[in-house]
Protein backbone atom coordinates (compact mmCIF):
# COMPACT_ATOMS: atom_id res chain seq x y z
CA UNK A 1 0.00 0.00 0.00
CA UNK A 2 1.19 3.53 -1.15
CA UNK A 3 2.19 5.58 2.32
CA UNK A 4 3.62 9.16 1.91
CA UNK A 5 6.33 9.96 3.67
CA UNK A 6 7.23 14.12 4.82
CA UNK A 7 7.01 16.25 7.14
CA UNK A 8 4.79 19.94 7.95
CA UNK A 9 7.48 22.46 7.71
CA UNK A 10 7.13 25.73 9.30
CA UNK A 11 7.50 27.07 5.84
CA UNK A 12 5.26 24.27 4.25
CA UNK A 13 2.13 25.36 6.76
CA UNK A 14 2.82 29.14 6.26
CA UNK A 15 2.03 28.33 2.68
CA UNK A 16 -0.33 26.51 3.09
CA UNK A 17 -2.43 29.12 5.71
CA UNK A 18 -1.49 31.88 2.49
CA UNK A 19 -2.83 29.64 -0.28
CA UNK A 20 -6.23 28.81 1.21
CA UNK A 21 -6.47 33.07 2.32
CA UNK A 22 -5.58 33.89 -1.69
CA UNK A 23 -8.04 31.30 -2.80
CA UNK A 24 -11.09 32.67 -0.18
CA UNK A 25 -10.52 35.87 -1.73
CA UNK A 26 -10.40 34.97 -5.09
CA UNK A 27 -13.40 32.62 -4.74
CA UNK A 28 -15.47 35.72 -3.34
CA UNK A 29 -14.50 38.00 -5.94
CA UNK A 30 -17.16 40.18 -7.23
CA UNK A 31 -16.11 38.95 -10.85
CA UNK A 32 -17.99 40.10 -14.07
CA UNK A 33 -18.28 37.36 -16.30
CA UNK A 34 -16.01 38.42 -18.94
CA UNK A 35 -13.02 38.66 -16.42
CA UNK A 36 -14.13 34.80 -15.43
CA UNK A 37 -13.96 33.64 -18.95
CA UNK A 38 -10.36 35.54 -19.78
CA UNK A 39 -8.75 34.45 -16.92
CA UNK A 40 -9.64 30.78 -17.37
CA UNK A 41 -8.87 31.17 -21.20
CA UNK A 42 -5.41 32.71 -20.49
CA UNK A 43 -4.94 29.68 -17.80
CA UNK A 44 -5.31 26.96 -20.18
CA UNK A 45 -3.67 28.90 -22.97
CA UNK A 46 -0.25 28.46 -20.57
CA UNK A 47 -1.24 25.21 -19.20
CA UNK A 48 -0.66 24.17 -22.91
CA UNK A 49 2.10 26.50 -23.58
CA UNK A 50 4.26 25.70 -20.81
CA UNK A 51 3.56 21.82 -19.99
CA UNK A 52 4.30 20.94 -23.74
CA UNK A 53 7.47 23.65 -23.38
CA UNK A 54 9.09 21.71 -20.88
CA UNK A 55 9.45 18.98 -22.71
CA UNK A 56 10.70 20.77 -25.72
CA UNK A 57 8.09 21.83 -27.39
CA UNK A 58 9.04 24.97 -29.00
CA UNK A 59 6.11 26.64 -30.40
CA UNK A 60 5.53 29.88 -28.89
CA UNK A 61 2.31 31.37 -26.75
CA UNK A 62 1.07 33.18 -29.92
CA UNK A 63 1.28 29.81 -32.00
CA UNK A 64 -0.71 28.22 -29.21
CA UNK A 65 -3.48 30.68 -29.37
CA UNK A 66 -3.47 30.37 -33.34
CA UNK A 67 -4.28 26.72 -32.80
CA UNK A 68 -6.92 27.28 -29.74
CA UNK A 69 -8.92 29.45 -31.64
CA UNK A 70 -9.71 26.75 -34.95
CA UNK A 71 -8.60 23.75 -32.80
CA UNK A 72 -7.09 22.92 -35.67
CA UNK A 73 -3.10 22.50 -36.20
CA UNK A 74 -1.59 24.98 -38.49
CA UNK A 75 0.81 22.86 -39.69
CA UNK A 76 2.15 19.04 -39.68
CA UNK A 77 4.65 19.37 -37.25
CA UNK A 78 4.64 17.10 -33.98
CA UNK A 79 4.77 20.25 -32.04
CA UNK A 80 1.23 21.52 -33.36
CA UNK A 81 0.06 18.04 -32.66
CA UNK A 82 1.19 17.77 -29.03
CA UNK A 83 -0.30 21.30 -27.87
CA UNK A 84 -3.70 20.58 -30.06
CA UNK A 85 -4.16 17.24 -27.86
CA UNK A 86 -3.56 19.19 -24.89
CA UNK A 87 -5.80 21.73 -25.36
CA UNK A 88 -8.29 19.59 -26.44
CA UNK A 89 -7.70 17.22 -22.82
CA UNK A 90 -7.55 20.38 -20.88
CA UNK A 91 -10.82 21.90 -22.36
CA UNK A 92 -12.78 18.05 -21.80
CA UNK A 93 -11.30 17.63 -18.53
CA UNK A 94 -13.60 16.29 -16.34
CA UNK A 95 -14.91 13.77 -18.63
CA UNK A 96 -12.14 11.65 -17.78
CA UNK A 97 -13.63 11.20 -14.14
CA UNK A 98 -15.27 7.66 -13.70
CA UNK A 99 -18.15 8.38 -11.53
CA UNK A 100 -16.52 11.23 -10.41
CA UNK A 101 -13.27 9.52 -9.44
CA UNK A 102 -9.70 8.92 -10.68
CA UNK A 103 -9.15 4.99 -12.30
CA UNK A 104 -6.53 3.46 -13.59
CA UNK A 105 -9.03 4.34 -17.13
CA UNK A 106 -9.08 8.30 -16.51
CA UNK A 107 -4.84 7.61 -16.31
CA UNK A 108 -4.74 5.37 -19.64
CA UNK A 109 -7.54 7.47 -21.52
CA UNK A 110 -5.75 10.94 -20.77
CA UNK A 111 -2.26 9.47 -21.87
CA UNK A 112 -3.80 8.50 -24.90
CA UNK A 113 -5.29 11.68 -25.61
CA UNK A 114 -2.15 13.44 -24.70
CA UNK A 115 0.09 11.32 -27.04
CA UNK A 116 -2.20 11.18 -29.61
CA UNK A 117 -0.26 10.30 -33.08
CA UNK A 118 2.95 11.86 -31.41
CA UNK A 119 4.65 8.53 -30.41
CA UNK A 120 6.49 6.60 -33.05
CA UNK A 121 4.55 3.72 -32.50
CA UNK A 122 0.42 4.58 -31.78
CA UNK A 123 -0.29 1.09 -29.74
CA UNK A 124 2.31 2.97 -26.98
CA UNK A 125 -0.73 5.45 -26.67
CA UNK A 126 -2.73 4.99 -23.07
CA UNK A 127 -0.84 1.58 -22.90
CA UNK A 128 2.08 1.49 -19.28
CA UNK A 129 5.44 1.13 -20.63
CA UNK A 130 7.17 -2.88 -21.21
CA UNK A 131 10.17 -1.74 -21.17
CA UNK A 132 12.88 -0.19 -19.07
CA UNK A 133 13.68 3.79 -19.15
CA UNK A 134 16.13 6.28 -18.16
CA UNK A 135 16.05 9.86 -17.51
CA UNK A 136 18.50 11.26 -19.32
CA UNK A 137 20.14 14.92 -18.54
CA UNK A 138 21.48 16.97 -21.34
CA UNK A 139 25.31 15.81 -20.56
CA UNK A 140 23.99 12.67 -21.53
CA UNK A 141 24.22 11.34 -17.87
CA UNK A 142 20.99 9.47 -15.97
CA UNK A 143 20.27 10.66 -13.55
CA UNK A 144 17.09 8.55 -12.47
CA UNK A 145 15.98 5.22 -13.03
CA UNK A 146 12.07 4.53 -12.48
CA UNK A 147 10.50 1.51 -11.15
CA UNK A 148 11.21 -1.95 -13.10
CA UNK A 149 8.24 -2.85 -15.71
CA UNK A 150 6.45 -5.56 -13.48
CA UNK A 151 6.20 -2.88 -10.57
CA UNK A 152 4.27 -0.54 -12.70
CA UNK A 153 0.76 -1.80 -12.66
CA UNK A 154 0.85 -2.66 -8.90
CA UNK A 155 2.24 0.46 -8.12
CA UNK A 156 -0.23 2.47 -10.10
CA UNK A 157 -3.32 0.36 -8.72
CA UNK A 158 -2.14 1.94 -5.13
CA UNK A 159 -1.51 5.29 -6.20
CA UNK A 160 -5.27 5.18 -7.77
CA UNK A 161 -6.23 3.47 -4.43
CA UNK A 162 -4.61 6.33 -2.73
CA UNK A 163 -5.27 9.15 -4.41
CA UNK A 164 -9.42 8.09 -4.08
CA UNK A 165 -8.77 7.90 0.01
CA UNK A 166 -6.57 11.18 0.55
CA UNK A 167 -9.79 13.37 1.41
CA UNK A 168 -8.61 13.76 5.08
CA UNK A 169 -5.10 15.53 3.55
CA UNK A 170 -4.61 19.28 2.11
CA UNK A 171 -5.32 19.15 -1.16
CA UNK A 172 -2.33 20.70 -2.11
CA UNK A 173 -0.06 18.75 -0.56
CA UNK A 174 -2.06 15.82 -1.50
CA UNK A 175 -2.00 16.70 -5.19
CA UNK A 176 1.86 17.57 -4.87
CA UNK A 177 2.43 14.05 -3.45
CA UNK A 178 0.11 12.43 -6.25
CA UNK A 179 2.20 14.76 -9.09
CA UNK A 180 5.43 13.39 -7.84
CA UNK A 181 4.67 9.84 -7.02
CA UNK A 182 3.45 9.38 -11.10
CA UNK A 183 6.21 10.81 -12.28
CA UNK A 184 8.22 8.23 -10.00
CA UNK A 185 6.57 5.49 -11.74
CA UNK A 186 7.07 6.60 -14.89
CA UNK A 187 4.54 4.18 -16.61
CA UNK A 188 4.33 5.16 -19.75
CA UNK A 189 7.12 5.35 -22.55
CA UNK A 190 6.57 8.82 -23.07
CA UNK A 191 4.21 11.97 -22.28
CA UNK A 192 4.76 11.54 -18.47
CA UNK A 193 5.07 14.82 -17.54
CA UNK A 194 2.13 15.80 -19.33
CA UNK A 195 -0.32 13.33 -18.20
CA UNK A 196 1.37 14.12 -14.55
CA UNK A 197 0.66 17.78 -14.71
CA UNK A 198 -2.84 17.16 -16.43
CA UNK A 199 -3.33 14.25 -14.05
CA UNK A 200 -2.74 16.81 -10.93
CA UNK A 201 -5.08 19.60 -12.18
CA UNK A 202 -7.36 17.07 -12.84
CA UNK A 203 -7.40 16.21 -8.99
CA UNK A 204 -7.25 19.38 -7.93
CA UNK A 205 -10.88 19.50 -9.23
CA UNK A 206 -11.88 16.89 -8.13
CA UNK A 207 -11.27 18.50 -4.57
CA UNK A 208 -12.88 21.89 -5.56
CA UNK A 209 -9.08 23.17 -5.18
CA UNK A 210 -8.73 24.43 -8.92
CA UNK A 211 -9.87 27.41 -8.72
CA UNK A 212 -12.64 27.19 -11.23
CA UNK A 213 -9.47 26.91 -13.25
CA UNK A 214 -8.29 30.24 -13.29
CA UNK A 215 -4.95 29.59 -12.90
CA UNK A 216 -2.24 26.96 -14.01
CA UNK A 217 0.81 25.80 -12.14
CA UNK A 218 2.88 25.07 -15.60
CA UNK A 219 4.46 27.90 -16.15
CA UNK A 220 5.24 28.33 -12.89
CA UNK A 221 7.35 24.70 -13.19
CA UNK A 222 8.62 26.17 -17.08
CA UNK A 223 9.74 29.67 -16.14
CA UNK A 224 12.41 27.57 -14.05
CA UNK A 225 12.72 23.87 -15.45
CA UNK A 226 16.47 23.31 -13.62
CA UNK A 227 14.54 24.34 -9.82
CA UNK A 228 11.78 22.12 -11.45
CA UNK A 229 13.62 18.95 -11.44
CA UNK A 230 16.04 19.67 -8.83
CA UNK A 231 13.15 19.84 -6.54
CA UNK A 232 11.91 16.26 -8.21
CA UNK A 233 15.08 14.68 -7.79
CA UNK A 234 15.78 16.46 -4.07
CA UNK A 235 13.21 13.23 -3.24
CA UNK A 236 16.16 10.46 -1.46
CA UNK A 237 14.86 7.23 -3.10
CA UNK A 238 16.02 5.14 0.30
CA UNK A 239 13.45 7.00 2.33
CA UNK A 240 11.12 8.53 -0.26
CA UNK A 241 11.02 11.56 1.98
CA UNK A 242 8.97 14.34 0.39
CA UNK A 243 9.17 17.35 2.18
CA UNK A 244 11.59 19.01 0.22
CA UNK A 245 9.46 18.58 -3.12
CA UNK A 246 6.06 19.77 -1.23
CA UNK A 247 7.85 23.07 -0.18
CA UNK A 248 8.52 23.58 -3.72
CA UNK A 249 5.45 22.64 -4.28
CA UNK A 250 3.73 24.48 -2.03
CA UNK A 251 5.51 27.52 -2.99
CA UNK A 252 4.77 27.24 -6.93
CA UNK A 253 1.05 26.91 -5.98
CA UNK A 254 1.25 30.01 -4.24
CA UNK A 255 3.28 31.98 -6.42
CA UNK A 256 0.54 31.09 -9.09
CA UNK A 257 -2.45 31.68 -7.61
CA UNK A 258 -1.16 35.30 -6.07
CA UNK A 259 -0.71 36.28 -9.87
CA UNK A 260 -4.18 35.17 -10.14
CA UNK A 261 -5.34 37.45 -6.84
CA UNK A 262 -3.08 40.65 -8.39
CA UNK A 263 -4.79 40.46 -11.54
CA UNK A 264 -8.00 40.62 -10.03
CA UNK A 265 -7.26 43.52 -7.58
CA UNK A 266 -6.73 45.32 -10.57
CA UNK A 267 -9.58 44.29 -12.51
CA UNK A 268 -12.30 44.57 -9.59
CA UNK A 269 -16.11 46.05 -11.15
CA UNK A 270 -15.18 48.87 -8.58
CA UNK A 271 -11.61 49.79 -10.57
CA UNK A 272 -13.68 49.54 -13.79
CA UNK A 273 -16.23 51.24 -12.76
CA UNK A 274 -13.59 54.61 -12.04
CA UNK A 275 -12.11 53.80 -15.18
CA UNK A 276 -15.15 54.50 -16.75
CA UNK A 277 -16.04 57.23 -14.95
CA UNK A 278 -12.26 59.35 -15.44
CA UNK A 279 -13.13 58.73 -19.10
CA UNK A 280 -16.68 60.17 -19.07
Amino acid sequence: MFKPEFSYTTSIVNNLVEIQSIKDFIMNSPLILETEVSLKRDALLKAAHHSTAIEGNTLSINQVEAIFKTMEKTSQKKADQEVLNYLKVLENLENYLEAGKITEKTILHLHEDITHYTLDYTYLEGQYRIVPVHIINKEGETVFTPPPVNSIKKSMANLVKWTNNSGELNPVIAAGILHYEFVRIHPFIDGNGRTGRVLTALYLHTRKFDVDRMFTLDEYYDKNRPAYYSALNSVDQKTQDLTLWLDYFTKGFKHSILKIKDQLLLITPENSENKRNKLS
